[in-house]
């Protein structure tokens, strides 16, 4: 596809997204879609313009138990409070807390003591049982043609774990060679799950990207090794991945955590994105990971308040030369303080760097 070069005439603005946690992100005449850019970007590491990390529509839908127990569906529907905390798809219970605005497994409570038990305790949730009808009956009309629609599996592979051993009891599961082939088969078999979820949405909608949600991480470190979670994390999910990539979906992993030790683990996953928290030096991620994997940066140059307009297009111009280089990909990150006026400049300078 050739792409004409830009136009002033592009900067109009033509509609609106909603932000995830702030305000919409304008939507410019461009001379393709933002989710058309998106594929690009990420499938062939050819952007038009810069992605600004909202071309998914992402969902927690409450046909999936996991979205509901947690406290966070993301859907047409809004969820009753009352029905916060309660069982997850694997059938263990979860107790919302309030302060926390989100659940948790008890503790001191573990399902499993040794992995090696798991066929004994945990029995796989019959997915083909769940309303899918009724979901989608009440979510069709929600969902928006001009970004692409992205489940997000709210539970993933070692928050899994936790949820059966406690936080202790997995993350000794990793290294104990008595317990590491039974965890693999445990992983496997969840993995089967997760596509069967995949399965049912593809029947009704058009997925056109997935998200997978497992911390990996701390504050200051991550849970365990690039090594560990090579053998004990990657079959599984490189299973999966293979799986939505042979259905053309994109594969996003959210993962919190001072995680910048793991990157080659989640390549290895075949992920194609990964977004991570401020702590991680992002800028060092993308120079040395964003021709492998869309990495989401939150290294912007930092406008005052009552920035000037020409500062403003100074800090977008700093961004883009940083960062739009041909054969690296990157998505403006969570939480960044970028104003009109920087999205605006962001889009026309990068629409000009990328046609170069």
């Amino acid at each position: 596809m050739t792409v004409p070069k830009f136009d002033e005439k592009e900067l109009k603005v033509i509609g609106e997204i909603p932000g995830f946690f702030g305000p919409g992100i304008p939507l410019f005449d461009s001379p393709v879609s933002m989710k058309d850019n998106f594929k690009k970007a990420v499938l062939e590491k050819k952007p038009v313009f810069q992605l600004y990390g909202c071309e998914m529509q992402m969902t927690t839908p409450l046909v999936i138990p996991d979205s509901g127990c947690r406290a966070l569906a993301i859907e047409a529907r809004r969820q009753d409070p009352a029905t916060f905390g309660g069982k997850d798809m694997f059938d263990t219970d979860w107790v919302y807390v309030q302060v926390a605005g989100g659940s948790m497994v008890e503790p001191g409570k573990p399902r499993l003591e040794d992995a090696n038990d798991w066929k004994d305790e945990i029995k796989m949730p019959d997915v083909d049982s769940w309303d899918w009808e009724g979901w989608w009956e009440a979510n069709k009309e929600w969902v928006d043609p001009k970004r692409c629609y992205q489940p997000c599996i709210f539970t993933g592979w070692y928050e899994r774990l936790i949820s059966f051993m406690d936080f202790e009891g997995a993350a000794v599961a990793l290294i104990d060679d008595e317990q590491k082939e039974a965890v693999l088969e445990l992983y496997d078999a969840i993995t089967d799950v997760y596509i069967k979820i995949m399965d049912k949405f593809l029947e009704y909608v058009n997925v056109e990207a997935v998200c997978v949600h497992d911390d990996w991480g701390s504050q200051r470190a991550p849970f365990f090794s690039c090594d560990t979670a090579i053998e004990m994390m990657i079959p599984a999910m490189k299973k999966f991945t293979d799986y939505c990539h042979a259905k053309g979906i994109i594969c996003e992993i959210h993962s919190c955590g001072m995680n910048e030790l793991l990157v080659p683990a989640y390549i290895a996953g075949g992920w194609d994105m990964w977004s991570p928290q401020p702590m991680n030096d992002t800028k060092k991620l993308f120079e040395l990971y964003g021709d492998k994997i869309v990495i989401g940066v939150n290294d912007i140059p930092v406008v005052a308040p009552d920035a000037t307009e020409e500062e403003q297009r100074a800090a977008a111009k700093e961004f883009v030369e940083t960062y739009c280089i041909p054969g690296k990909v990157c998505t403006l990150g969570f939480g960044m303080n970028v104003t009109p006026i920087m999205r605006e400049e962001i889009y026309k300078l990068s629409r000009i760097a990328y046609a170069e």
